[in-house]
């Protein structure tokens, strides 16, 4: 098995996903497409090629998917967002209104902040030492 490709991530809504997840972490919108009864293939990645897992988000359907949007790792953080440039993407998050969980923190294997998507789940926002 050479990677992982994908990582579901449940959503409320995908166009307020899509929304957010283009203006606040610059992803890139990779594709879009209507699978009937109100069902959306919609695959997401950052901008930068080659960057990793692609994030596909999944609209919750039912009262537990519902329960788990914004809690997908009980409450630990999910994701990790590397990057080359922590204070240019942490002054982005900032811009943006996006709700920073732990301020920026020098750690022994890079510079590191922690924050809240628009649904609540945790990521790590990290420029790994030596970068």
């Amino acid at each position: 098995m050479p990677r992982i490709a994908k990582l579901a991530l449940l959503v409320r809504d995908y166009d307020e996903a899509i929304a957010w997840f283009s203006r606040c972490l610059g992803f890139e919108l990779v594709e879009d497409t209507e699978m009937g009864n109100e069902k959306r293939w919609v695959v997401m990645r950052p901008a930068k090629p080659n960057s990793g897992s692609d994030l596909l988000l999944a609209r919750a359907v039912g009262m537990q998917q519902a329960s788990a949007i914004g809690n997908q790792t009980g409450g630990r953080v999910f994701l990790f967002l590397e990057t080359d440039n922590f204070e240019r993407d942490f002054s982005r998050l900032q811009r943006e209104g996006v709700r920073i969980e732990r301020e920026p923190k020098d750690e022994r294997y890079g510079r590191v902040a922690v924050f809240q998507d628009l649904s609540g789940n945790l990521w790590d926002l990290i420029e790994p030492r030596g970068q």
